[in-house]
């Protein structure tokens, strides 16, 4: 398993979906897909994001 960065391509917003899809060894649109699909369920999940955004570093260059 990598360590969770965003990665500096293949980013659709911010790279936290594609950063998840690399750490967890599957494709960005099925996390993309799955994100999106959470966000119809009462909760936290664009705050979750948002966080995500904040703390996860972006790749080295």
């Amino acid at each position: 398993m990598s360590t969770l960065t965003r990665p500096r391509h293949g980013a659709m917003i911010a790279g936290v979906c594609a950063g998840l899809a690399r750490r967890f060894n599957t494709t960005p649109t099925t996390v993309r897909v799955l994100a999106v699909v959470s966000c119809l369920l009462p909760g936290p999940q664009v705050l979750a994001y948002l966080i995500l955004w904040v703390i996860m570093p972006r790749d080295a260059v």
